[in-house]
């Protein structure tokens, strides 16, 4: 018998669900700098992580990690500048003579 997908669901701990998507609103290495300063996938990222401490009853870790995602949405927090890209900034205006 094929069980349906909520019957699905209803095997999988609430742990598991918000660790699934965690995992799938992360912004991955290959997609960083892309998605680096993309305001809504770092918010979704770090309320998804919110999710996870609380589940896990870690309110500490759930609210530094909420306060970062309204950061991220009321444009109080930006990315910074990638360190290989300013060390190669850096390079380009100093002069090795």
């Amino acid at each position: 018998m094929i069980m349906s997908q909520p019957d699905q669901l209803h095997d999988i701990s609430t742990l598991e669900l918000a660790q699934v998507l965690m995992t799938r609103l992360g912004i991955s290495p290959d997609d960083w700098h892309r998605l680096k300063s993309n305001r809504n996938a770092r918010a979704s990222e770090l309320v998804a992580a919110a999710l996870v401490f609380l589940v896990k009853n870690e309110p500490q870790e759930a609210q530094a990690r909420l306060e970062q995602a309204v950061g991220w949405l009321n444009k109080s927090i930006s990315a910074p500048p990638c360190p290989t890209h300013a060390h190669h900034k850096e390079l380009k205006t100093h002069s090795f003579n």
